[in-house]
């Protein structure tokens, strides 16, 4: 009677399991697009209120983690075991929800551009909310591969704990071209063209020839 009752918690186990596969191997869940796209919409307007509300070389102090590019996706797929893109999609979203932060932070409250960037947030936030709502709960709470943990451990450490080589400056335009560029790569299926298939992960399919907006610290 014991064998079998183990036997049938080894199955249910086992069958819950080959449910939560489908899951974890989605990529994007459909409910995801409707406010990714919105977000996006949101985006679509940095260049003016990112650049052109802003003083020329304007830099804001962030996190060398925060600088979040498709060049670190890129590597991490490369080299990093037991990576899968759900871990980076919940990656993207610690991420830019710093990056937000620190915008938003240097900004006056008359500043023209703070209820936009406000309004940006609130898309995100929304969008994060869609996301962890279209997973089962034990999805976050599966340990992360080594490096992608120790990037998430650098992010969420007090400010004043952080030694200065690890902080770097960048325009606010330049973080939001990484959110968008990222946000394209990651959620792909919702960004799909009609036409050729778009390789959003890739630099080149970005415009290339921009100036370059991250400096070193000094």
């Amino acid at each position: 009677m014991v064998q079998l009752s183990t036997s049938v918690c080894l199955l249910g186990g086992l069958f819950g399991l080959l449910l939560l596969v489908p899951v974890l191997m989605a990529l994007t869940p459909a409910s995801m697009c409707t406010p990714l796209k919105t977000l996006n919409d949101s985006l679509s307007h940095r260049r003016r209120y990112m650049k052109h509300n802003f003083p020329i070389n304007y830099t804001i102090r962030v996190h060398q983690k925060e600088v979040f590019k498709l060049s670190n996706i890129n590597r991490m797929r490369l080299h990093v075991e037991g990576l899968d893109e759900l871990v980076l999609q919940r990656l993207w979203f610690q991420v830019n929800q710093g990056v937000l932060k620190k915008i938003i932070r240097v900004m006056p409250e008359r500043h023209p551009s703070r209820p936009y960037t406000a309004e940006l947030e609130r898309r995100f936030r929304d969008a994060e909310g869609v996301f962890v709502q279209s997973h089962p709960a034990e999805v976050f709470h599966r340990e992360l591969p080594e490096t992608i943990q120790d990037i998430w451990d650098h992010l969420t450490e007090e400010p004043d704990r952080v030694p200065e080589s690890s902080w770097r400056f960048a325009t606010p335009k330049f973080l939001l071209d990484n959110f968008c560029h990222t946000m394209h790569c990651l959620f792909s299926e919702c960004f799909a063209s009609t036409k050729a298939q778009q390789d959003y992960c890739g630099v080149s399919h970005w415009r290339k020839g921009r100036k370059k907006d991250l400096q070193p610290e000094s």
